[in-house]
């Protein structure tokens, strides 16, 4: 198939790596002579990395890397059956480009968008054939992260949604349906796993590294919430939250920090300024966490049942379904197990109980326990 990625950045050619060897000719375009050239060198060298370690014949690196053509002329695009875009994230510039790209493109040219909680009913509003857009959405890095997003608009034509579910599936990668809200699945559901413990962080009931160790200890994640942050970075991070809560119409449960609002203002961006929740110039030293048994469960039960109840509003309002919700979390962002799976191990009494417990408390609506939860307990079931 001629697929076309629009954006040369990582995210772009991390796409561009995937389509290339699943065999399809690929043209990698973006408007910045320099920025395709380099792309196109880090791919080869990608390429070369992959045949050393063994993952693929030096032949093969090579016939993979000719399957992709470098382009910096929008007007090369025209041939293309699927075009991939991956720029930055502004609905303005993403709906100019979309206009663009359907002048020049045939009828039958299907029009994606990476975004990763845009509106994709608003990019097809762009389009004289709205029907042909759709959501593609890779996670960062796309060679090594399995999920995708797929996400039809209102818009896009029914039959389209298979036609691209087994395209994706053809990549060697695992597709999702998701409905087109704020964040899709992955980014709208993660939202606890920072708010709450910066809100635990805020109250003062525990520093970041007892923080990160009561959910990497206890709940088995890879990287705790702080942790985490700091590695995607406050400049990305802190902007989908802001996106996600205004999306939402300013639902007091996506509400943004301040503790990380001013991280970002400071420019304290995480590990690729030096500083974010934690130093990382050379000779830092890094905090010890609390050990205390019994702070490190309070820690992770709450932020555990605030994921819980999210993964369970996602289901409830048929954003996607809880197969695809659980597996979007554990190949999306590598959580140790899906959430509606875990919480049917947890109890869902026990999930309705902690909620009313810190909805009493604090008489925030942020802790409004899923009325799917308080529905299942009621007749003695689970998600499963």
């Amino acid at each position: 198939m001629k697929i076309a990625i629009v954006g040369s950045g990582a995210m772009g050619s991390g796409i561009a790596q995937i389509l290339a060897i699943a065999r399809n000719e690929v043209l990698l375009y973006d408007s910045n002579p320099l920025a395709v050239e380099k792309a196109g060198q880090n791919l080869e060298a990608q390429f070369q990395k992959l045949a050393e370690k063994r993952k693929m014949t030096f032949e093969e690196a090579e016939t993979y890397f000719d399957n992709i053509r470098l382009s910096d002329k929008l007007s090369e695009l025209k041939d293309s059956e699927l075009i991939i875009e991956a720029i930055v994230e502004d609905l303005e510039i993403k709906k100019d480009l979309f206009q663009k790209l359907e002048g020049l493109v045939s009828e039958d040219c299907i029009l994606a968008t990476n975004t990763s909680s845009l509106s994709i009913a608003s990019i097809a509003s762009a389009c004289q054939k709205p029907e042909r857009v759709i959501g593609i959405h890779f996670f960062n890095p796309a060679p090594l992260m399995a999920l995708v997003e797929v996400i039809p608009a209102v818009q896009t034509d029914k039959n389209l949604v298979s036609k691209v579910k087994s395209l994706v599936e053809s990549w060697k990668k695992l597709p999702v349906i998701a409905k087109d809200t704020p964040g899709f699945i992955v980014n709208r559901v993660a939202r606890p796993f920072y708010g709450e413990a910066i809100r635990i962080l805020e109250e003062g009931i525990a520093d970041c590294a007892t923080i990160d160790f009561a959910m990497t200890s206890l709940g088995g994640f890879k990287m705790g919430p702080f942790e985490l942050m700091d590695f995607i970075g406050h400049d990305v991070n802190y902007r989908v939250t802001e996106s996600v809560f205004k999306e939402f119409f300013y639902d007091p449960k996506f509400k943004p920090s301040f503790a990380q609002k001013r991280l970002f203002e400071a420019g304290y961006f995480g590990r690729k300024s030096g500083k974010g929740f934690y130093d990382y110039y050379e000779n830092a030293e890094q905090p010890k966490p609390n050990d205390n048994p019994e702070l490190l469960e309070l820690i992770f039960k709450r932020i555990l049942v605030m994921l819980m109840n999210e993964a369970s509003d996602v289901y409830f309002l048929n954003v996607a379904s809880a197969e695809d919700i659980d597996l979007a979390m554990t190949k999306g962002v590598n959580y140790p197990k899906g959430l509606l799976k875990w919480a049917d191990e947890f109890g869902l009494e026990n999930i309705e109980k902690e909620l009313d417990e810190l909805y009493n408390f604090y008489h925030e609506d942020r802790y409004r326990c899923s009325p799917i939860i308080r529905n299942l307990v009621k007749q003695n079931k689970t998600f499963y």
